[in-house]
């Protein structure tokens, strides 16, 4: 048998994944030959955009491990499935070391010795101290996900409650662990793309941003699975409801993390701190601005505020879908600025990697999604949970 048999709903969409991947990588890579930098620049925003949503799965599974609740069970399979992604996530994050050059000032020897800022900074900001932290925050993320889908897996086999146990307090001091590797992660790979500036709160807005993206795509997701089987009735009303909030509830936070941050550094007004966003208010840059607050946080706060919405398959899936589109906005708000000095711009490279790369990582969720059933049989939440109707 077919292992996408078990989730025939998503073969068309495994198909297009598979034919994006393709067309994708192709461009991308005819691209690389032609402009190097423009390559680096591009792959980065792309990895950033895919990479995020498998890390912010691995973040939500962990919240449900900890608190339990309907809500979880209808998407646990799919929190796995895209965290056990992550090793495939971490091979392809090892192109941009061949490109840190193309992406960071502080790498270039010359410069750091020119500025004082950068070199104040060269004892964090230098290759092999970054490269050393990059190797660490994916080790710390792929044993989270290994152990959580061994666990798992062990569940489902024996019904016994030690590994919901572990899982749970693995959880819970895994939960500390990803939060200080997501933050200087985005130390990292984000914020120091522009090394004069810096803010201690960027790294939640990083993780909100991830943990929004991720369970918008499991929304859309899910109701393409809805459409069949036992999973469809363990998505009543009342669940889509909770899940509807969960989104709610993510769209404010990222919008209260990203305000109080602006609220912050333009009430300071220091010329360190104020540049980063003076270059996101002019040049045409301000436009984008404008539509991340309509369609990351206006538009999808007002929608969900309605009962009728989130209890609708269809209508959260739409919500869902146009809160993970909005998303690419808000990628391109915290790293194209940094790229294109001159004003609002875009490159095709732009697109191209954010489809192959994308097309690659949406297969191999559907791959990993069809390996095992789509309910977690083991998990004492589940009888509950179909058990609600209204």
């Amino acid at each position: 048998m077919n292992a996408l048999d078990s989730v025939p709903e998503l073969a068309g969409l495994r198909r297009v994944a598979l034919w994006a991947a393709v067309s994708g990588v192709l461009a991308t890579l005819a691209g690389a030959l032609f402009d190097p930098t423009q390559f680096f620049r591009s792959y980065l925003m792309a990895w950033v955009y895919w990479g995020g949503v498998a890390l912010g799965c691995l973040g939500l599974l962990m919240v449900y491990h900890l608190t339990g609740g309907g809500w979880g069970v209808a998407i646990r399979r799919l929190l796995e499935a895209a965290a056990g992604t992550l090793p495939a996530a971490a091979v392809l994050f090892v192109p941009l070391l061949f490109g840190l050059g193309a992406l960071y000032a502080w790498t270039d020897r010359a410069a750091v010795l020119a500025d004082h800022v950068l070199s104040q900074k060269a004892a964090y900001l230098n290759v092999p101290f970054f490269i050393a932290r990059t190797a660490l925050y994916f080790v710390v993320w792929l044993a989270l996900a290994h152990f959580l889908d061994r666990w798992s897996r062990r569940q489902d086999e024996t019904a016994e409650a030690w590994p919901g146990e572990r899982m749970k307090r693995l959880s819970g001091g895994g939960l500390v662990v990803y939060g200080l590797a997501m933050t200087f992660a985005a130390f990292d790979w984000i914020m120091s793309l522009e090394p004069h500036w810096f803010s201690t709160i960027f790294g939640m807005i990083f993780i909100a941003d991830s943990a929004l993206g991720a369970l918008a795509f499991v929304l859309v997701i899910s109701y393409l699975l809805a459409r069949g089987g036992a999973f469809g009735r363990v998505l009543a009303p009342p669940i889509l409801n909770d899940l509807g909030n969960l989104l709610l509830a993510f769209v404010m936070v990222y919008a209260y993390v990203s305000f109080s941050q602006l609220l912050i550094i333009w009430s300071a007004n220091l010329p360190e701190e104020i540049t980063w966003y003076l270059h996101r208010v002019e040049g045409g840059w301000q436009l984008l601005a404008n539509a991340l607050a309509i369609f990351y946080f206006a538009v999808p706060f007002m929608v969900l505020l309605s009962r009728g919405n989130k209890r609708q398959p269809r209508r959260l899936a739409l919500i869902a879908g146009g809160v993970l589109a909005a998303r690419l906005l808000s990628v391109f708000f915290l790293i194209g600025p940094a790229f294109y000095r001159r004003g609002l711009g875009a490159h095709w490279l732009d697109v191209a990697a954010l489809v192959g790369l994308g097309g690659v990582w949406v297969a191999l969720f559907v791959w990993r999604l069809s390996s095992r059933p789509l309910l977690a049989q083991g998990d004492p939440e589940l009888a509950p949970a179909l058990a609600r109707k209204h």
